[in-house]
């Protein structure tokens, strides 16, 4: 990881990535429409001897002006290589074209963040997602995630689905390593980690607790997939301090559920899911920590998405650097019984018990 201590440019490079972060929205939108009306595509089947731009118009029924204006921003955002007369994929085209992580960062960005990043001084200074207005006429985005526009919803849930899926077979193993019987899944979202833990488990009974409008999705999908006798959902609103907990579960799990809230909301959530563990129960939370990524790209992701949390989502949550978050588990009394960091995409997994 590079040393965040350092300044990486002398004054000439520095000056030069500045224009780049100015036009960073022109590059960004170059790319995207490149991608979607065939250009990458035209070139990547082409391979190294390229295109002229004549060809790629015929080939994607795009003007040659549409073409050559894109393209030559596209050089200097260096997307694409020209060597006349013709236009080759670079490595950073490829990229854009064909990986997965990627097209979901980037119709998450374009089709979720784009509109309302207008209003991030507004968020920050208020204390409130003030893009969200973009969206819809809703609190937070919790509460709209099931009335998205149709691109913006199908985006959104890309983009939380990309990073959660790729983690379930090393997290079920861990989970079910204890046998249990009963498991509570606070912040279940649309059911999607419950209906793994019972194709995992023909025994366990699982409890979603979340808003009923998550809680509508979840149910339809343990209905859809024959799991509905043993998925009981649990209208809460976790913002509430006095909102209650199911009563008693084996193991409580959160999945990239906290870093919704800001750090006293998840103080207090944690006090309540404390206030209910028996001895032997297993508290596990699912998190990305910026500071615990091997790679630079990932800790630049996730400070990018804690700004749609502070923007979108509800005005004061984020991605937390780990110490900070371990202070507040050490606050609400519990303590952290083992640390796995790096499961999947970076995440990292805590269990907790009492103090």
């Amino acid at each position: 990881m590079l040393d965040k201590n350092k300044d990486r440019f002398n004054a000439l490079q520095a000056k030069t990535e500045a224009q780049k972060l100015s036009f960073a929205p022109i590059a960004f939108h170059t790319a995207r429409t490149l991608r979607d009306i065939g250009v990458l595509k035209a070139l990547d089947n082409a391979g190294s001897q390229g295109l002229s731009a004549e060809a790629i118009a015929q080939q994607t029924d795009i003007s040659e002006y549409g073409v050559k204006v894109l393209l030559d921003m596209a050089i200097s955002a260096d997307i694409v290589l020209w060597e006349k007369p013709n236009y080759s994929l670079a490595n950073l085209g490829y990229f854009i074209l064909h990986d997965g992580m990627t097209n979901a960062n980037m119709d998450f960005t374009a089709d979720v963040c784009y509109a309302a990043m207008m209003h991030l001084t507004e968020s920050i200074v208020e204390g409130k997602p003030a893009g969200l207005k973009e969206l819809g006429e809703w609190e937070t985005i919790y509460q709209g995630l099931s009335q998205l526009p149709e691109q913006a919803k199908q985006s959104w849930f890309k983009f939380d689905h990309f990073y959660s899926d790729r983690s379930f077979p090393i997290l079920l193993e861990e989970v079910f390593k204890s046998k249990p019987k009963t498991l509570v899944d606070i912040g279940g979202n649309t059911g999607k980690w419950a209906m793994q833990c019972c194709n995992h488990d023909a025994d366990v009974a699982i409890t979603i607790v979340d808003l009923p409008q998550q809680l509508e999705m979840a149910m339809a999908n343990a209905e859809k997939n024959g799991f509905a006798d043993r998925v009981t959902p649990f209208p809460a609103n976790m913002l509430d301090k006095q909102q209650t907990l199911p009563e008693h579960a084996d193991v409580w799990w959160m999945s990239q559920f906290l870093d919704c809230f800001s750090p006293m909301e998840i103080l207090s959530i944690l006090k309540r899911v404390k206030n209910q563990l028996r001895s032997g129960d297993a508290v596990y939370i699912l998190e990305l920590f910026w500071d615990a990524q091997k790679y630079d790209a990932a800790s630049y992701s996730l400070n990018a998405t804690s700004l749609y949390f502070t923007c979108l989502a509800n005005g004061n949550s984020r991605f937390y650097r780990s110490d900070d978050f371990l202070e507040i588990i050490d606050a609400a009394g519990l303590m952290v019984e083992e640390r796995t960091d790096n499961i999947g995409l970076g995440h990292t997994l805590l269990k907790l018990k009492a103090q």
